[in-house]
């Protein structure tokens, strides 16, 4: 069986400020070559962290960040700063949540798409001009010519986010983070994204971690599903185990909680109490505070993920949670 893609193992994220607050702890997970990982969860689970922290995007003075980060079987928290720059785009990729803020307002679409190409790859002008052009018309924005020359402000917000997916797919990367890459769309609008998020990584066959808190979305562009809470994965399995029979309580409640067919007319199932403060977090599992099955132990002791079922070849993953009374 070949190596996965990316592998992290043990990782720990501390932003030292006047608290300090643990942002992720103890995180492992893999993700396959032209596999589809979601990572799932409530606001200040840990999703964006993540992303950031495989980019080293947080400011190095105030993050403590340890473990081990491989993509590719390069070292990611052990590249210098040139090394850094050619790992950020070329070999991994983002889409931000919020693209008007990730372009440059001064500089039009078609310069920055370019130049990133041009940093990248060292190609002449014109050449790297065709080559967005064409990247510009894959992702389904009409009339590329013109929106080559468009400030960000002058496009939509789903035009936008398509050019933000053409800038992050144009040094053809191994590996696409996607935060949340449809949250301040119409709902119409985020379909057309999500479908052509899903068919670009079928033709290209590069990996992605999807961030989101909307389970449908998950399904839809998934292969597996990693479920978040309090900075740790607490539950991580085919996207089918998951949504059916989840094990962990938090990922349990999570489902309950969509509004769909068969609840129209019910009350709305919601999750009692907050998400623990990454500041002062509990001895023992982070969603016991909030857990009807919760017990005395769960209070003093926190559970690691085990396996529940054997891997099977290369295409099936174990499915695993943090529990110290599962759902049965």
């Amino acid at each position: 069986m070949s190596s996965p893609l990316l592998q992290v193992s043990d990782l720990h994220v501390q932003f030292n400020g006047q608290r300090k607050a643990k942002a992720l702890s103890g995180v492992s997970f893999e993700v396959s070559s032209g596999e589809v990982l979601t990572l799932l969860g409530e606001s200040g689970s840990g999703k964006s962290v993540t992303l950031r922290t495989l980019l080293r995007l947080h400011p190095e003075k105030t993050t403590h960040v340890s473990g081990q980060i491989l993509v590719d079987g390069q070292d990611v928290l052990a590249l210098k700063a040139n090394e850094l720059s050619q790992y950020r785009g070329h070999k991994t990729s983002m889409i931000f949540q919020e693209p008007g803020l990730a372009f440059d307002p001064v500089y039009t679409i078609g310069q920055q798409i370019t130049e990133a190409l041009q940093a990248h790859e060292m190609m002449e002008r014109q050449a790297a001009k065709v080559r967005v052009l064409q990247m510009l018309e894959r992702v389904q924005i009409p009339q590329a010519r013109k929106r080559f020359d468009a400030y960000p402000h002058e496009l939509s917000g789903g035009m936008r986010q398509r050019a933000m997916i053409a800038l992050a797919l144009i040094c053809k990367p191994k590996l696409l983070l996607a935060d949340e890459p449809t949250t301040a769309l119409d709902a119409s609008v985020q379909i057309q994204i999500l479908l052509l998020l899903r068919e670009l990584q079928k033709e290209t066959g590069m990996s992605v971690i999807f961030v989101t808190h909307d389970i449908g979305a998950a399904v839809e562009v998934s292969d597996r599903i990693a479920v978040m809470y309090g900075g740790r994965i607490v539950e991580v399995g085919g996207v089918q185990s998951i949504v059916t029979k989840p094990r962990h309580p938090y990922t349990q409640g999570l489902l309950a909680s969509v509004v769909n067919h068969d609840n129209r007319g019910s009350p709305l199932i919601t999750i009692a109490g907050s998400p623990p403060d990454l500041r002062d977090l509990p001895l023992g599992c982070s969603y016991a505070p909030r857990c009807q099955r919760a017990q005395t132990k769960c209070f003093s002791e926190q559970p690691e993920l085990s396996t529940i079922s054997p891997t099977i070849g290369s295409t099936m993953r174990s499915t695993r949670y943090a529990c110290w009374n599962p759902v049965s």
